[in-house]
């Protein structure tokens, strides 16, 4: 939701058009790309040998995804394809002295061949250069129009064996973008790979669409709609696209969550005259409130185990963050460093707070260890907004500005690694990151 919850006591309309505002329209729209701007002080050196299939030409270059999957993680630095001695498929290939000239720690290996019923199956290992072993072979399969899910799914697996956290680059993400068509601002709900590659639009629209949620098992989204002259919630299968709206009252309809199990979505509705948090089951379309207070409760978001909901509410003076209780609705504090926290969102580990803060007149991202109560800033631009973290908890998202433009930007929750995300052209806003995909 918006930094401005202050001013919008007299009209909860007021809330969501300052929200519109905030999505800054441009000529076009187009694909993100990546620019890796920090990384870590020492990363991991990795050489991924170029990966070919017999006798055929790939539609897509595995190993460059993999390279880049890696490098965007920022913990990792790769060995420029022109440099390389060699180019083995096959860890009996490899003559280890080749690669600790290059300085590599590790080299990942691989070959793509056809199987039956027209699929193929990728085959890499991942070798540890200084030890002089390979440390482990491992295999996919899938079709030729899933070479770039074969590719996240080695980076998965290398990221993890490394690291010892789960790979996310398997996930996907959804943003809006806004831009001017013969003098009309059309909206678009689009979702891509973590990567920004595969852009798919889902819904396009001449009136403003925010606030996506993804559902627990990747394959819907919850969002608000002002299609129908009003706002409304919808959901949206993104395998047959099919859609429904959810919610039709006056005044707000606005900030949709899914809840853990994917039964429920917590949402703020105005239709008794405040904005207040509400807990909708999906089974029976049946509304629960779960506040009542004279200021505004907005922004829900779910705890891990579906046990409480944080939001952010005025009733303190100032816009804080609130733990709400769901089965005695009992209200808690949690955060009072600075005058204006909001926007939360919870890392996997329900231990870390991610929040917008504003220190000093300026919003950064930042975090809040729930158990210790140490807070630490992770971005240092201006009007940063909208975080939404890996579902790995490694990373998190956020809408900034870079110039006049509107960009998604990504920092580790250390704030040790940073990247852009902008389109090539045009503005973004309003990112959601997937949860793990089956």
């Amino acid at each position: 939701m918006s930094h401005k919850i202050r001013s919008l006591r007299d009209s909860s309309q007021a809330l969501l058009l300052c929200l519109v505002l905030m999505i800054h329209p441009l000529k076009a729209w187009s694909e993100l790309i990546i620019r890796v701007t920090q990384g870590n002080d020492k990363p991991t050196i990795v050489a991924v040998a170029p990966m070919v299939m017999s006798g055929n030409q790939l539609a897509e270059d595995i190993s460059a995804i993999i390279e880049s999957d890696l490098q965007r993680s920022g913990l990792f630095k790769t060995i420029p394809r022109g440099n390389m001695l060699a180019f083995p498929t096959d860890p009996e290939d490899v003559y280890f002295r080749d690669w600790r000239l290059l300085g590599g720690e590790y080299l990942i290996v691989g070959s793509v061949i056809a199987v039956q019923q027209g699929g193929i199956e990728l085959s890499f290992s991942l070798l540890d250069v200084n030890a002089q072993k390979t440390v482990f072979k491992h295999s996919v399969k899938g079709s030729t129009s899933q070479l770039r899910d074969l590719a996240h799914l080695a980076s998965d697996k290398v990221y993890k064996e490394i690291t010892g956290i789960r790979g996310a680059f398997s996930t996907r993400l959804a943003y809006v973008t806004a831009n001017q068509k013969d003098g009309r601002l059309v909206y678009r709900l689009n979702v891509s790979d973590s990567d920004g590659a595969r852009e798919r639009v889902m819904l396009k629209s001449a009136e403003p669409i925010m606030s996506p949620s993804w559902s627990p098992s990747g394959d819907e989204l919850a969002y608000v709609s002002f299609e129908t002259g009003r706002p409304a919630i919808f959901r949206q299968s993104l395998t047959t696209a099919v859609r429904k709206q959810l919610t039709n009252f006056r005044g707000l309809n606005g900030a949709p969550s899914w809840s853990p199990d994917g039964k429920q979505l917590a949402l703020v509705l105005s239709k008794d005259g405040n904005p207040e948090i509400y807990i909708l089951a999906l089974a029976t379309n049946k509304f629960t409130r779960m506040t009542r207070h004279f200021a505004i409760d907005t922004e829900p978001t779910w705890s891990p185990d579906g046990k409480s909901l944080l939001f952010t509410s005025d009733r303190g003076g100032t816009p804080q963050i609130y733990k709400l209780t769901v089965a005695t609705r009992a209200v808690q504090r949690i955060t009072f460093k600075g005058n204006y926290n909001a926007r939360p969102s919870l890392a996997p580990d329900g231990r870390t707070l991610v929040m917008v803060h504003r220190e000093s007149g300026v919003f950064h991202i930042a975090t809040l260890d729930l158990v210790t109560g140490r807070m630490l800033e992770l971005t240092e631009t201006r009007l940063d907004e909208s975080p939404t973290v890996a579902p790995n908890g490694a990373m998190l998202i956020y809408a900034t500005k870079q110039g006049d433009r509107g960009i998604l930007s990504a920092v580790s929750l250390d704030a040790g690694v940073k990247y852009f995300l902008p389109a090539k052209s045009g503005d973004v806003r309003e990112p959601a990151w997937s949860p793990f995909l089956r």
